[in-house]
């Protein structure tokens, strides 16, 4: 393996990720370019004149006289852990198909389970998708419920339970997915209310696609802005080209990681763990078709962690404006 030239390297394992990145010269110089791919600039004043203090790692705007360093205006800020460490978090996280709590990362960096979980959703936060650009095509579209199960829990809880239907006491997730990207949108919902559900599918999905749902009433109402066509689980699964089955996939894949890994999730911290696995989901092939690699996914995560910023206070504090209070999941 070449590490003459950091900047270039593009690790192909976690074991060569973590041998590389134990050199701070090199985890150094591995994100810089990353971190300013037009060339280094204050992240306070943006001015491209600034003095570097190699010994330290820093550099000295001269326009506000003031130092920064690369983890300045990135998810990294503040943070007294290395970049060796964050990098192999980065690493862990994005290519764990069903996660990875922050216990399994407590043990593997040496942290404390309180960091490793904040750092986890630090990148969590990295790995929320910015593309609006609306699904088209076929469609499908699918709701969910995410809980424990009944039968799991302390007789006075599933007493709860069980006087609601099956959905009662849980969180509600809200899907759609585009059959010819594999692109999929998740979102926490409050309700199935017709006017819920429908909101969702039309922020996300171009007038005049096809889409295809169950026979939920809340769907009733789509046409004429898009071929809508529904399908009665409790009569079949699959008409012809009707189907929801490749969300219904997705969905096994998100309740494994929740329940094998993550076992308990509030709910107010839902739509983060919806971010993860929708990023590891949609980022599974490069845009010709060909399979992403680890190491494509690892450095796509760390290219994106500019301008993402999560204080401990906000995570722990009031609940964010993007939350929803619903019951425990």
């Amino acid at each position: 393996m070449d590490t003459n030239n950091a900047a270039m390297f593009s690790p192909k394992t976690l074991v060569e990720a973590i041998r590389f990145f134990a050199d701070p010269q090199n985890c150094h110089e591995f994100i810089v370019p990353l971190r300013w791919p037009n060339g280094i600039k204050c992240p306070r004043c943006e001015s491209a004149d600034h003095s570097f203090i190699s010994t330290r790692r820093v550099w000295k705007c001269k326009a506000c006289k003031k130092q920064f360093t690369v983890k300045l205006g990135t998810i990294m800020e503040d943070s007294p852990m290395g970049l060796d460490k964050w990098l192999t978090a980065i690493w862990m996280i994005t290519n764990a198909k069903n996660g990875i709590s922050s216990w399994e990362i407590h043990r593997a960096l040496g942290i404390t389970q309180k960091s490793a979980w904040f750092m986890l959703h630090r990148i969590r936060l990295a790995m929320q998708s910015g593309d609006f650009t609306k699904l088209d095509g076929e469609v499908e579209a699918d709701e969910t419920f995410i809980g424990g199960k009944a039968r799991n829990m302390h007789k006075d809880k599933r007493a709860e339970k069980i006087t609601g239907t099956g959905g009662a006491g849980k969180a509600i997730v809200i899907g759609v997915l585009d059959r010819e990207t594999r692109k999929v949108r998740t979102k926490h919902i409050p309700d199935t209310k017709r006017k819920t559900v429908q909101a969702h599918v039309r922020e996300h999905v171009a007038a005049g696609a096809s889409i295809y749902t169950d026979a939920l009433p809340s769907y009733i109402g789509l046409a004429p802005d898009y071929v809508h066509e529904a399908v009665d689980h409790a009569m079949q699964y699959v008409n012809g080209n009707v189907h929801t089955n490749c969300l219904e996939n997705y969905w096994s894949l998100l309740k494994r990681a929740l329940r094998g890994t993550y076992v308990s999730v509030e709910p107010f911290h839902l739509f983060r763990y919806l971010d993860e696995q929708a990023y590891r989901y949609n980022e599974r092939r490069h845009a010709n078709g060909d399979m992403k690699t680890d190491g494509d996914r690892f450095v796509e995560v760390a290219g994106i962690i500019v301008g993402k910023r999560l204080t401990y206070k906000k995570l722990t504090g009031k609940l964010p404006p993007e939350s929803l209070s619903a019951p425990q999941a």
